[in-house]
């Protein structure tokens, strides 16, 4: 049975409509930025100690930066992280630093922030999630420029802009279960999995608006595949798909059989449920993973507005050192290039997050109308 989708707005059109319709749960009604001092004042001297602390480096940075952050002694994270809270145990580990810490979706997450910037209270330090939020975020003002030696070793894929870094980064891949794909028959490309004998083998997740719009751009621009001929791939590879919502639950699925194959799984959800003994793959014993790997990062941003800068600053510092064991350890990709670079002799492809801010309708509607003839997981 064929089901219509309807696939979720990009952030920028839902977070700005949301923003200007009702204020946040957690807002005063005054504007003075919930401690006696208005937008104005905040920023200023937020602004005053990012840009000390951007001019210095070394030890001397490090030192000063600590001390003034444990003085400040508090810390207020937003983040749609799901190892938040492995962050900010190792975090606490080494500072006098109690952080708070909002989660949510990432869409929830960006609602939230600029819900209470309109409200005129700034409860966040921190603003840590993907790409799209963080963008919408530095294009309404909130975020404010970090720098310094950590950033510098930043993969060139987390540095697209100055109000945000990367810390780590999600991979789009191609996975199966090694029950259904034996050994020697994985699939090679996606225009293997357009074929017929995939047929209600494989599965496409809703929201993956990114992904497709980054293999539009690997396809006609870097391949010089028709538009056409890119619509109709895509058109016969949802033709063959059950369409899941949610990558955990789709990865779930996945290792129980649902499906043989997902085009478009997180590498480190089906590392993870691999680790924990589940029957899932993305590489082949022997060969190459389907490529290009799609590459969005995910990174952490100044809040204009921080009322304790000096930790804000220091997180950020943190996630680049100390936290990319976190997220190794968590089977995530992190930035910080290094010698084990599980991306190495790889072909990866970035996700075009200027085109999806500046014209998310387009994309969105697009991807919509290629799901339209997937199969709706009930």
């Amino acid at each position: 049975m064929q089901h219509r989708f309807t696939v979720p707005l990009a952030a920028t059109a839902t977070a700005l409509l949301l923003a200007a319709c009702g204020g946040s749960p957690t807002a005063s009604s005054s504007s003075d930025g919930g401690d006696g001092r208005e937008d104005s004042d905040l920023a200023v001297a937020a602004q005053e100690t990012y840009d000390r602390f951007n001019g210095m480096s070394g030890q001397e940075r490090t030192d000063e930066l600590v001390a003034c952050a444990e003085e400040e002694g508090e810390l207020n994270v937003y983040t749609s992280n799901t190892d938040m809270d492995d962050l900010i145990d190792g975090f606490s580990d080494l500072y006098d630093v109690e952080v708070n810490n909002y989660r949510a979706n990432s869409e929830t997450v960006l609602q939230r922030i600029l819900q209470e910037d309109e409200a005129g209270y700034y409860g966040a330090d921190i603003f840590e999630t993907n790409a799209l939020e963080l963008g919408v975020a530095s294009q309404e003002g909130l975020l404010y420029p970090y720098q310094s030696e950590l950033r510098e070793s930043v993969r060139e894929e987390g540095r697209l802009s100055e109000d945000w870094t990367a810390s780590r980064f999600n991979v789009f891949v191609v996975g199966w279960n090694t029950d259904l794909v034996p050994a020697g028959e994985e699939p090679t490309s996606l225009e293997e999995l357009a074929e017929p004998e995939w047929q209600g083998k494989i599965s496409l997740e809703v929201g993956d608006v990114d992904w497709f719009t980054a293999m539009h751009d690997y396809y006609v621009d870097e391949q010089g595949m028709g538009e056409d001929e890119f619509v109709d791939l895509m058109t016969r590879l949802a033709s063959n798909a059950q369409v899941a919502k949610g990558h955990t639950t789709q990865g779930e699925l996945l290792s129980a059989g649902q499906f043989a194959v997902t085009v478009s799984s997180y590498s480190h959800t089906i590392d993870k449920a691999a680790a924990d003994g589940a029957p899932v793959a993305w590489r082949p014993a022997n060969g190459d993973p389907v490529q290009p790997l799609i590459v969005r990062p995910n990174g952490i941003g100044l809040v204009r507005t921080a009322t304790n800068p000096c930790a804000a600053m220091l997180f950020v510092d943190y996630e680049l050192t100390g936290g990319q064991e976190v997220f190794a350890e968590k089977f995530r990709i992190g930035s910080i290039e290094s010698g084990d670079d599980p991306l190495a002799g790889l072909e990866v492809f970035p996700v075009p997050e200027e085109k999806l801010l500046e014209d998310p309708d387009t994309w969105n509607q697009l991807y919509e109308d290629v799901l339209a003839n997937g199969q709706a997981l009930e």
